[in-house]
């Protein structure tokens, strides 16, 4: 459930993409400010949680590197497909196919996701500020690409039904970082939570950040400490 939640703001970026696209600006800003909440879900839920199950950095150090490497390596290869721009807001026409749309989309939201139900069997209840920033990050990757899929020629129906099925597949991910997880070793654990860390930092440094500053300018950086301090607020009020 909580992984379908955290991915419906693709669905809705969609909507509001089609119906009334906002100013790229405003979207830069909307970025920026869910970078920075990015920023703190990775430090405080993530790698903060990764060092205390299994109270060793060798783990935490290993994951970290080869979530870095996996993403690379996977957005390297989606770009190949035609969809390096997944969130360029400037609405350009896509190169590739809806294929390349899903595989971009995946590799974004499905370490996300599958930390949300990791989260859920690690404390019995979801990191408030990891389910503030996937849902907040997702929205402007729904309305960045939506604006190119509409400039490509896609219908409202097959829009809605990538997501649909991009948001299904993100429920999967995060039903399985809670079954196919639990019992798992302390080790284990920490690797996979370092993992998910390691990869959303590299989408945040070669995409997300890039491209919120590219539009919002230096009010970027104010917005992106203000969105870690939300996350950060809420993880401390959450426990």
């Amino acid at each position: 459930m909580w992984g379908l939640v955290a991915a419906a703001t693709l669905l809705l970026g969609a909507v509001i993409a089609i119906v009334h696209p906002p100013h790229n600006r405003l979207l830069g800003i909307v970025m920026g400010f869910g970078a920075g909440v990015l920023l703190s879900a990775v430090s405080f839920e993530l790698i903060d949680e990764a060092v205390d199950s299994a109270d060793d950095l060798r783990g935490a150090t290993l994951g970290i590197f080869a979530g870095s490497i996996v993403f690379t390596a996977g957005d390297a290869l989606v770009s190949r497909l035609g969809y390096a721009h997944r969130k360029d807001i400037d609405g350009a026409a896509p190169e590739g196919s809806g294929l390349s749309i899903v595989l971009g989309a995946l590799l974004d939201g499905i370490p996300e996701s599958a930390v949300l139900g990791l989260t859920l069997l690690e404390s019995g209840s979801v990191g408030a500020s990891m389910l503030l920033a996937v849902l907040i990050s997702n929205l402007p990757e729904g309305i960045a690409a939506t604006t190119s899929l509409r400039a490509g020629g896609w219908t409202t129906a097959k829009i809605g039904a990538l997501w649909g099925g991009v948001m299904l597949a993100s429920a999967v991910s995060a039903a399985a970082g809670f079954a196919l997880l639990d019992g798992a070793s302390p080790s284990t654990l920490a690797f996979i939570l370092s993992f998910a860390a390691g990869a959303i930092l590299t989408m945040l440094a070669t995409s997300m950040m890039p491209e919120a500053y590219e539009h919002a300018g230096r009010a970027v950086g104010v917005v992106t400490v203000f969105g870690f301090a939300v996350a950060f607020l809420a993880n401390w009020l959450g426990g």
